[in-house]
């Protein structure tokens, strides 16, 4: 059963497990504790107008309800946070990108991490 993530925690635990990027997409990947499959889906404002999110959000919607049943991780939680580029992109390059960064989570592969940039506003400890 593939069901649908609602709550605000549970897309900020997904941050904590795997990281794959494409160019159109970011996929979170994190086990958990045998609740099935479940996918969530998050664009922000900085990619364009309401219009724009929702269309993204619909074929990004529509590329997890092909690609989990058979590429999904089982006992996991998936999350994919549209880039700039998903709009225009291919449907089939993305649905392409999206085997790819699932075969990868599966063997438990992810993106190197940048480490954490400081928050706006915030100044640096120390320095002169």
């Amino acid at each position: 059963m593939i069901s649908v993530l609602t709550k605000r925690a549970d897309f900020l635990a997904a941050n904590k497990g795997l990281r794959n990027a494409r160019p159109g997409f970011v996929l979170l990947t994190r086990p958990n504790d045998g609740q099935g499959i479940r996918y969530g889906i998050t664009v922000t404002k900085k990619i364009g107008n309401a219009v724009v999110r929702n269309r993204m959000k619909r074929r990004f919607r529509e590329l997890l309800r092909a690609a989990l049943p058979d590429n999904g991780l089982p006992d996991h939680d998936h999350v994919l946070i549209g880039r700039a580029g998903g709009v225009e992109r291919d449907f089939g390059q993305l649905a392409k990108e999206l085997g790819y960064v699932l075969a990868a989570a599966r063997e438990g592969k992810s993106d190197p991490g940048r480490g954490r940039r400081p928050r706006r506003g915030s100044r640096q400890q120390g320095g002169a």
